[in-house]
Order: C-alpha cells, then sequence, then structure tokens
C-alpha cells in the first residue's frame, strides 16, 4: 500500500511497555517510562504493545463505569487534559463499535513523548487498557523470491496448489524430509534447509564417486554414454534431478532469491540411492529405513529421522515383497512415503514402488488441469499435483533449483522440468506442512486429509487420477487443531472372497449422523488377496446406490489396503452401508479382513 507523507509521518513508533516489561526494554525505552512514574496505590492500565510497535493512533478502553465510556464529549475532554498534561497533540477521533476511544496522536509526536501520552493514560483509574491502533497488513504476503512469479504450480487459480494461503498457517517447520534421489548438489538456495543425509549407493559403478556408502551425500553427477545404460539408451546429461525436487519442496523463501519452496521452513535430508543408470532395490529398501529412523547394518544411525520420504523414482513390475517390506516398516514408524505414479502413461498397477500399499501415489497434471500426456493412471493412484508439460513451452513446467554442469557439477541455476518427479514433492511437501501444522497425524491421516480435502480436477483425466488435485490451503485448515479422521465406523469381521464366484458383502451401520454423507466420504480397504487385478469393490449405500471403488485390472500385485474417496452427499448418512467385493477370475483368493466408513 502506497502512504502518504503526512501518514508516513505519523507512523510513529510507539515505545509501550507495562512495569514488568522495564527490565527487558531498551535503555530509551526505560527512560521514557520512568519520566511519567506512577503512584504504586493506582491501578495500572493494561498495555499489549511490545517496544518499537509502530501506530498513529491509540484505542483507549475505559471502565464500564466511567462517563469516558459512554460520553463521547468526556473522552474528548480527556484527550485534551492528557495533551495539556504532556504537551503533546492528542485529539479524540470517535467511538469504537466496542466503546473503546479512538485518539490521534500529533505528526511530530516522537517515541518518548508517545510514551509520555500512554503513561497518562495507563496512570488514570478510569482507563482499563490502552494499546496502539497498529497498522495490518495481509499475512499471506507474496515471497519476494524473484522468480516466483513463474511458479503457477504454487498459486494460480486454474491448476495452482493453492500453497500460499497455507502459509499463513504452516511453513513445515520442526519436519525432516527425506529426498530419496540422485543427492544433493550444492545451491544457496538450498542449503540452509539441508540437514544431514547419506549415500547409500553400494556399487562404485553406479555411484561414480570412486567409493560406497558414505556419509557423504553430494551428487556428483548422473551423465552417461549412448549404449551405457543399454542397448539403444541415448546418451544424457546429469539431471541434479534430487536437488530439483529437494527446491519444489524446501527451497529457500522470503530470501529476495530464485524459487519458493512449498514447506520452506521444512529441512531436506539427502539420501542418494540413483547415480549412473540408475539405483537398485537393495540401496533404495536401506534408504527407505534408515531415513526413517531404522537399523541398517553397518550405517550410522540417523540423527534427522524424516516424517516424510520423498520417491520420485521406480521401475517396472509389481512392488516386490522386499520394498513392501521397508514402506510398512517406515509407515509403522510414522513416516509418510509419497511416490511418484510414473511416466510411462500405462497404469500405475505396473509401476513400483508407486503400486505399493502405504504409500501416496501422486500422477501429474498440466498447467490446464488434465493429467500430464506422461502421467501413469488408474485406481492406485491416490492424488494428482502439478507436474508441468513442457511441449509447447518450457513455463508450463515445474521451476526449480538445479545446476548447469552438463556432467559434472558447475555453477548454480534453475530450470524447469516435467514429470510426476516433479509433482510427488508437491505431495511430499504438503504433507511436511500438516505434520508440522498437526504433530499428532499418522501417514494414514495425513493420505486420508490429502484426498478428502481435494477439488475436483479442472482438465480432464482418461484412467483414473485419484482423488483430485491437491488443495494445500484446504487441507492445511481442515487439520491444524485437530486430527482430520472425522468420526469412523468399522467392521473388523473377517469375509472369506470365494476364488471368481459370487459377490460378498459386509455391512456396516451408521447411526448418530444428522443430514446426508459428506462429498468426501473416505472408505478404508483391507483386503488380502493373492491378485487383486480379479478384484471389483463396490460401496452400497443404504437406498442401494452403488459406487464404484475398483475395477478388475492386468495387476498381479498383493493385496488392497488403500483409502478411496466418494462423494456421497446424495446419500442418507446414516443406515447400513455395505462394502461388495467380487473376484472376477479364476485362481486366486482372499479375503476381506475389515473395512471402515470415515465421515
Amino acid at each position: 500500500m502506497r502512504t502518504s507523507p503526512e501518514l508516513r509521518r505519523k507512523l510513529i513508533s510507539v515505545a509501550v511497555v507495562s512495569a514488568a516489561l522495564l527490565t527487558a526494554a531498551p535503555a530509551s525505552v526505560a527512560v521514557a517510562q520512568e519520566s511519567a512514574p506512577r503512584p504504586a496505590a493506582i491501578p495500572t492500565a493494561r498495555t499489549e504493545a511490545a517496544p518499537g510497535t509502530t501506530a498513529e493512533r491509540l484505542i483507549v478502553g475505559y471502565k464500564s463505569g466511567a462517563t469516558e465510556a459512554k460520553s463521547n464529549k468526556a473522552a474528548a475532554a480527556d484527550a485534551e487534559a492528557k495533551a495539556e498534561k504532556t504537551g503533546e497533540d492528542v485529539d479524540f477521533q470517535r467511538r469504537l463499535g466496542t466503546g473503546a476511544a479512538l485518539v490521534e496522536l500529533g505528526t511530530d509526536t516522537t517515541r518518548t513523548s508517545v510514551a509520555d501520552v500512554v503513561a497518562q493514560y495507563e496512570a488514570d483509574p478510569q482507563v482499563a487498557y490502552v494499546v496502539p491502533d497498529r497498522l495490518n497488513k495481509p499475512t499471506a504476503v507474496t515471497p519476494n523470491d524473484t522468480d516466483y512469479s513463474k511458479q503457477w504450480d504454487l498459486f494460480e487459480s486454474t491448476a495452482g496448489m493453492n500453497v500460499p494461503a497455507a502459509w499463513d498457517t504452516t511453513t513445515g517447520s520442526g519436519v525432516t524430509v527425506a529426498v530419496i534421489d540422485t543427492g544433493y548438489v550444492t545451491h544457496s538456495d538450498l542449503a540452509a534447509n539441508i540437514v544431514g543425509g547419506y549415500d547409500f549407493i553400494s556399487d562404485t559403478a553406479v555411484s561414480v564417486d570412486g567409493n560406497g556408502r558414505d556419509s557423504n551425500p553430494a551428487d556428483p553427477g548422473d551423465w552417461y554414454n549412448a549404449d551405457e545404460c543399454g542397448q539403444g539408451i541415448p546418451a544424457s546429461s546429469s539431471s541434479w534431478h534430487g536437488t530439483h525436487v529437494a527446491g519444489t519442496i524446501a527451497a529457500a523463501t522470503h530470501n529476495g532469491k530464485g524459487v519458493a519452496g512449498i514447506a520452506y521452513g521444512a529441512k531436506i535430508s539427502p539420501v542418494r540411492v540413483l547415480g549412473k543408470c540408475g539405483g537398485y532395490d537393495s540401496d533404495i529398501i536401506d534408504a527407505i529405513t534408515w531415513a526413517s529412523g531404522g537399523t541398517v547394518s553397518g550405517v550410522p544411525a540417523n540423527t534427522n529421522v524424516a516424517k516424510v520420504i520423498n520417491m520420485s523414482l521406480g521401475g517396472g513390475g509389481a512392488c516386490s515383497t522386499a520394498t513392501q517390506s521397508a514402506i510398512t516398516g517406515a509407515v509403522n514408524r510414522g513416516t509418510s512415503v509419497v511416490v511418484a505414479a510414473g511416466n510411462e502413461n500405462q497404469n500405475v498397477s505396473n509401476s513400483s514402488p508407486a503400486n505399493c500399499n502405504n504409500v501416496i501415489s501422486v500422477a501429474a497434471t498440466n498447467r490446464a488441469g488434465s493429467r500430464a500426456s506422461y502421467s501413469n493412471y488408474g485406481s492406485l493412484v491416490d492424488i494428482s499435483a502439478p507436474g508441468g508439460e513442457t511441449r509447447t513451452s518450457t513455463a508450463n513446467g515445474i521451476l526449480s533449483t538445479l545446476n548447469s554442469g552438463t556432467k559434472t557439477p558447475s555453477s548454480e541455476n534453475y530450470a524447469s522440468y516435467q514429470g510426476t518427479s516433479m509433482a510427488t514433492p508437491h505431495v511430499a511437501g504438503l504433507a511436511a506442512l500438516l505434520k508440522s501444522a498437526n504433530s499428532a497425524l499418522t501417514p494414514a491421516q495425513i493420505e486420508s486429509a490429502i484426498k478428502a480435502n481435494a477439488r475436483a480436477l479442472p482438465g480432464t483425466c482418461s484412467g483414473g487420477c485419484g482423488a483430485g488435485l491437491a488443495d494445500a490451503a484446504k487441507t492445511v485448515q481442515a487439520v491444524k487443531g485437530g486430527t482430520s479422521t472425522g468420526t469412523t465406523f468399522s467392521s473388523t469381521t473377517a469375509v472369506a472372497v470365494p476364488d471368481n464366484g459370487a459377490a460378498i458383502e459386509s455391512p456396516i451401520s451408521v447411526t448418530g449422523r444428522s443430514g446426508n454423507a459428506p462429498s468426501a466420504l473416505r472408505v478404508g480397504v483391507d483386503i488380502t488377496h493373492t491378485y487383486r487385478g480379479d478384484l471389483v469393490i463396490d460401496l452400497v449405500a443404504p437406498d442401494g446406490s452403488t459406487y464404484r471403488l475398483k475395477s478388475a485390472a492386468s495387476d498381479s500385485a498383493d493385496n488392497v489396503n488403500t483409502t478411496y474417496t466418494v462423494n456421497a452427499s446424495s446419500e442418507t448418512a446414516n443406515g447400513t452401508w455395505k462394502l461388495r467385493v467380487q473376484d472376477t477370475s479364476a485362481q486366486d483368493t482372499g479375503t476381506l479382513n475389515g473395512w471402515k466408513l470415515t465421515f
């Protein structure tokens, strides 16, 4: 806001301190207070401003029995009396809705003379309080980072993630996010938020840093020559992938340079598992375990345990039992695991670890809010987030921290990338915001909150894009001050699912609710099955309406352990709800272990 010269002159610092604060106040403030000592027998009026508070006026609250509390004429006369005693300009302006009086100070009033005026009001036994009329500004201040205007993914109304409004509540402080990736190349826009990580690459041909595992997660570059990573695979420059991902999560913000991070109050622990041509499951499994506070033989204990893990990586095939074990261990230790759905434009059921249980699987959207052309899709996708699409313009990609070196590190820079690798750190950053806003949240509650508070994709999605586009502000607001679980009704009665047989149903009786079910009814499902692609799962409302949760698909992974979100706002909440499960093919059997509805 532009201020006039007169207003700028009048925005003076009010040195208002109570007697209890004098010992901590600057010497100049103490002298000012001492120039107007108060008799000990007179009650002390309350003050609510710290030294240096900027104000041009004072708000004076009189005690209910005082004449000045009701009479404008009396309040004006009191202001004149205070002016006469201090030699300063003090003018009654108007009565506030609360009954307090607004008094204006003169344009030439200094910090010391304002303190004199305040002391006079404080010493008046008819005054209940005196506070500065402070100048307020919007709290969702636009970051001054020079490239913030290019970060459409954070703030654009069409397909941005509504991040700035979440910053009023939380910035992610107190949370560490482990970026399990290529490591970290030094960048001044990230350095302040980097804490200790680890290099888990055991094969020196992959690590290309001259050694195996060690405590240095620095990224030496992951470039390779043509055919070096497989016949027909062209040469590639170093990607600095982990540094780009880390910048989206927690680049330093309000520092007058570069980009803003989604959870810029959080810390990043770089955990290196990807080098030349990729990285092995065995290293990734140990990295997941260590990052979440588990023990890995031969590796020192982690002193920066992460409550969120970002894995913008993946490969083909089903989720292996070994990888699932590591993920389950991390989640059981209280760490949310956020994974990229993959960039093959195929069903995510064929991409691991995105198809593992207990992960938050993230698809990518473009600047119009449609599924990006490369993004994987399917019923195992939990949520979508901006991943960009640069076919028409790099401005439509995701801008973040990088390095200019084509092979080895050179000078730091910024660049726009596209991919589910870019979408994933948006959700990891959101998870950090949620954990910071409410430290009691479990990984399951964080996932549920993200899905329940997503908004419909503004564009289109074929194949399944999860609960919708993640909404940071709405989700943070939902969990602040309490858990996001709402009221839950559960069934723990196990029901066998026959092989290629009739559908089975499990009921839950919902009582004590009023009106209709929510637009984001959460349906938690726990099914053990040896080939979950055979399964069709439906939610049946009390009136018999059905909502398809999962269709049969070519998905060879085991089990269904996830939470679906259903718009059930047209259904009466109370009544008997049913989960219907059918095995549609031969040779595999399973059990519905239980399910739940969370309103």
